[in-house]
């Protein structure tokens, strides 16, 4: 297998500091979950080990490696911001990962989305400043066949969704009144802190990437409706968890999504 760190033109001479996999650390050959928030990642943790895996831990970049049925997946998190997320990102790449699925939450600009409900981000706006430096082509989105593999696996399970764009932010004390009206107008879906470079650097590198995100808290009133303690939406992660872990050991089963 070639250097994951050598994909898509990349050069280890181009940056001083480069990612990289130690020789005790696993190769992962299946699909990897980035995953934003603490809670979310110990309960996906939990469902893994529950399945009689193995959990391997690297306690500064936190990511687990779990053997499943002799396939190696990856958990790693909590990735809160675009900066954060890209580095678990390249960790999961130089480890070996050629799928990535973030899961996060979302605020939601529409009037139709309620706390819980689900966002599939078809495409991005970035306000982030990570993705600069990954000489974006064109605008952030999911590789088409891993999208289309969770949107597939979604209905299949009838579960419902909203596809569409979001919004990524570095400054979420930033969401003004003109901005959130101005995206809103646009059909901008929700805004969050990781996506748009998620989507960026997983184009950059030549892996799959997609997001599967959680309406937590509302600004399409124009005024900021927390959701965080929501019956709704405490609900939803439950079974947004699930349904990960069926996702990522069905994707399992079969060869990784192309880019």
């Amino acid at each position: 297998m070639s250097d994951p760190s050598e994909r898509n033109g990349f050069s280890s001479e181009d940056c001083l500091i480069n990612p990289q996999r130690s020789p005790s650390e696993p190769l992962l050959d299946s699909p990897s979950l980035l995953i934003s928030i603490p809670g979310d990642l110990k309960r996906l943790a939990r469902l893994f080990s529950g399945g009689g895996t193995r959990i391997y831990e690297d306690p500064f970049l936190q990511v687990y490696a779990l053997d499943q049925g002799g396939r190696k997946i990856a958990l790693a998190g909590p990735a809160v911001g675009a900066p954060q997320a890209v580095m678990l990102l390249e960790k999961l790449i130089a480890l070996g990962s050629r799928e990535v699925v973030l899961f996060g939450w979302t605020g939601g600009l529409q009037a139709h989305l309620s706390f819980g409900d689900v966002i599939l981000p078809e495409g991005a706006v970035s306000e982030e400043g990570t993705s600069a430096h990954y000489r974006p082509k064109g605008p952030p989105a999911p590789s088409p066949v891993l999208f289309q593999a969770l949107q597939k696996k979604l209905a299949e399970e009838g579960l419902r969704f909203f596809p569409g764009k979001v919004w990524t932010t570095d400054a979420p004390y930033r969401e003004t009144v003109a901005k959130v009206k101005a995206y809103r107008s646009q059909g901008v879906l929700g805004v969050d802190m990781e996506t748009s470079a998620v989507f960026t650097v997983g184009a950059f590198r030549g892996i799959a990437t997609a997001a599967l995100l959680l309406v937590s808290d509302e600004l399409s009133p124009l005024r900021w409706r927390p959701g965080f303690r929501d019956p709704r939406f405490i609900e939803a992660r439950k079974k947004a968890a699930r349904f990960l872990f069926r996702f990522v050991l069905f994707r399992t089963q079969g060869p990784p999504a192309s880019p």
